[in-house]
């Protein structure tokens, strides 16, 4: 396991909209990630201890305007049912931080039918040299 960061050291790295969606499971606004459109090849990482969570070859661009996945890296999250704001979905979260990073839908249009929907501020890609 990769160690996890202190809610205090958490603040010093992360900025506050980083802080918000990750720890307090805030949503980016739609269309504002910067890596919505980013086609590089890679792996896509928490932002809070570095697990490995997508590949980019997993990624497809869903016009909902947040990142898209149709796969996880196996055991790289969790999933945890959510009724917030009146409504039934999926949370996911970080396996090794249980840090917040979207939902998944059962509407995705590959084989898999899954939809990871992702927010930009809690990912970094480690590009494939």
């Amino acid at each position: 396991m990769k160690k996890v960061p202190t809610d205090e050291e958490l603040k010093e790295k992360l900025t506050p909209q980083e802080y918000l969606v990750l720890r307090e499971k805030g949503t980016e606004p739609p269309f504002s990630g910067k890596l919505l459109h980013d086609d590089r090849t890679g792996t896509y990482l928490c932002k809070v201890c570095g697990n490995e969570l997508f590949s980019s070859d997993a990624k497809f661009d869903s016009g909902t305007g947040w990142p898209s996945f149709d796969q996880a890296i196996p055991g790289s999250i969790e999933e945890i049912p959510d009724d917030s704001y009146g409504e039934h979905r999926t949370e996911i979260v970080c396996a090794n931080c249980k840090s917040h990073l979207g939902h998944v839908f059962n509407d995705g249009p590959t084989k898999t039918g899954k939809r990871y929907c992702l927010n930009s501020v809690c990912l970094d890609l480690e590009e494939k040299k």
